[in-house]
């Protein structure tokens, strides 16, 4: 409940501080244009500075990245070249040229290996690695899995478990049929030489990070975190992870650290590998003093306002609110289905008057096409319940009045019986005379179930095709079956000519239900009943008038319920 007070009142808050917040804000840029100027030449300064700094240390960040991307090019092509070599020749001899390949200008590259598919290292430029098992590791599963290469995170080396980063590119990518893989160990000494250039910049810090957030590389001044989880490196940690869980290869982010001073990080991931390159700067430093004048001029600002806001709500209450209150009630009042409510021109300001006069001319319009579209639904209501060939209800407007009569005669405890009419042969007279006979022999037969139902109080109506029905409210059995043989009798005295048929003339079999509405039956029952009762009587030669009993079967089933 208290939920619901809530929010009617900030509705109501919202309804009246709406126009008069416009109004003041216009107000502060009329009167203090020189102050929104500063504060808009404060911001655009801090911006710029901001921006200035950002894009620099993003294009350090960018281009350390490209020169460590240089790093694993060369590693990559090494091993596609290694590739080829074993997908030409056979093991030995690609172990001999392998050996022989390795240039010496690429330091950073500890080793390059040739692995079986079991993991089986089968040559290698260091010996003491031949032999060994690399099958269990993540990175030699996934170049086997994607047949392609492959850097992995931070490491240790099985021969001297040294810190060790590996690369792997399967021979499969040049030729399907060699299922081995080229290896290569690369030295993460290499890599914190190449971070040296981000050095000797104030406020900097740099890092090089795997994708599980361990520190693959550092300037000098943070050698000791290198192969350390960021939790270890309290300035990045909480940053860094943040720029892990993003998927973008580049981009900035801020934070504030825990002593309260505010740093940007630039980071960028290296191309073909899931390690990022991490570069933090103290944004502090670049802003302290615009940011001390933008206070200043926020808080001048802020007391303008106050005293504009107080004197635009006052002058504009009786011009602009409430007016704009008195036509929001008779618009609430016409919406509500009052459709004389007018606006009276005399209690508004002459700027309003256009307005109430169009509401006014909107209003008498909208009232006169409700006044038409009742009238227009009232008679698509009838046309839609209507048949237009006979001129009787159609099986919609026959099951609405059925439902209606049903739940009637359970009120008023009475009986309620309904003949199924169905004309004979009536395919073969269509088949003789043609549809256009047709119709007009069903048009007769309803103008005739029309007479016969304002006789005896009932409800006819065309059920669909060749069949009608007449529903009889307050009629017992007896009584349908005599109203049921006077339909047969008045039909076949029409004399409507059917020479396919036995009997010269048009006739009708009428299938006559009745019974005693309850609870435990549906108008759908009483359909269900005439329908085999019509069924019945057509089994017995047609031109005759068949009850189904309905009534004394359900009568009997409540007496053995009740006993």
């Amino acid at each position: 409940m208290s939920g619901v007070i809530f929010s009617r009142n900030r509705i109501k808050l919202k309804k009246l501080l709406g126009i008069r917040a416009r109004l003041a804000m216009l107000a502060v840029l009329l009167v203090a244009p020189l102050m929104l100027e500063r504060v808009r030449s404060l911001e655009d300064t801090r911006a710029r500075q901001i921006a200035t700094a950002s894009q620099e240390y993003a294009n350090i960040t960018q281009h350390s990245a490209e020169t460590q991307r240089e790093v694993i090019s060369s590693v990559e092509t090494m091993l596609k070249s290694a590739a080829y070599i074993r997908a030409s020749s056979g093991i030995g001899r690609s172990c001999e040229i392998l050996r022989a390949s390795l240039p010496a200008n690429l330091p950073w590259i500890r080793s390059i290996m040739l692995v079986s598919k079991d993991g089986v290292v089968q040559c290698s430029t260091l010996n003491i690695q031949v032999g060994l098992n690399i099958g269990d590791r993540e990175y030699f599963r996934k170049a086997q899995q994607t047949s392609d290469f492959v850097f992995s995170d931070y490491l240790f080396g099985k021969t001297n478990n040294r810190p060790i980063m590996m690369a792997a590119y399967p021979v499969s990518a040049i030729n399907p049929e060699e299922d081995s893989v080229a290896v290569a160990g690369i030295n993460i000494d290499w890599l914190s030489k190449i971070m040296a250039k981000l050095g000797g910049r104030p406020g900097i810090s740099a890092l090089l990070i795997d994708s599980t957030g361990v520190v693959l590389a550092a300037p000098a001044d943070q050698a000791s975190a290198i192969g350390q989880p960021l939790d270890n490196v309290p300035l990045l940690s909480a940053i860094t992870y943040k720029a892990l869980a993003s998927n973008s290869d580049t981009g900035s982010l801020s934070f504030t650290t825990t002593d309260g001073s505010k740093r940007a990080i630039s980071f960028a991931r290296i191309p073909g590998t899931q390690a990022r390159l991490v570069v933090s700067v103290d944004e502090a430093r670049v802003t302290a003093a615009i940011n001390r004048e933008i206070r200043t001029a926020y808080l001048q600002l802020g007391f303008v306002c106050l005293f504009v806001l107080l004197g635009a709500l006052i002058g504009a209450e009786k011009l602009i609110i409430n007016p704009i209150e008195v036509m929001t009630g008779m618009a609430r009042r016409f919406g509500e289905g009052d459709s004389s409510a007018r606006v009276s021109r005399s209690r508004l300001p002459s700027e309003f008057v256009p307005l109430a006069r169009a509401f006014n001319a909107m209003a008498a319009q909208l009232s006169q096409r409700e006044r038409e579209l009742v009238a227009t639904n009232d008679r698509l209501t009838v046309m839609a319940s209507i048949d237009m060939l006979s001129g009787l209800a159609n099986r919609r407007g026959f099951q609405s009045r059925l439902d209606f009569e049903w739940m009637k005669a359970q009120q008023y405890h009475c009986e309620l019986s309904l003949l199924m009419i169905d004309v004979d042969h009536f395919k073969l007279y269509n088949d003789t005379y043609g549809h256009p006979e047709g119709d007009a022999c069903l048009t007769r037969i309803g103008e005739t179930l029309a007479g016969i139902a304002g006789d005896t109080t009932g409800f006819a109506g065309r059920y669909g095709g060749e069949e009608f029905c007449l529903l009889l409210p307050n009629t017992s059995a007896q009584k349908a079956l005599e109203i049921g043989e006077a339909v047969r009798a008045t039909v076949q005295g029409l004399g409507l000519p059917h020479v396919t048929s036995s009997y010269g003339k048009v006739t009708v079999s009428v299938g006559v239900a009745a019974t005693l509405p309850s609870d435990a039956q549906t108008p759908g029952d009483l359909i269900e009943a005439a329908d085999a009762a019509l069924y019945a009587a057509k089994h017995r030669g047609r031109n005759t008038v068949v009850e189904h009993g309905f009534a004394r079967l359900v009568d009997e089933a409540g007496m053995a319920m009740a006993g």
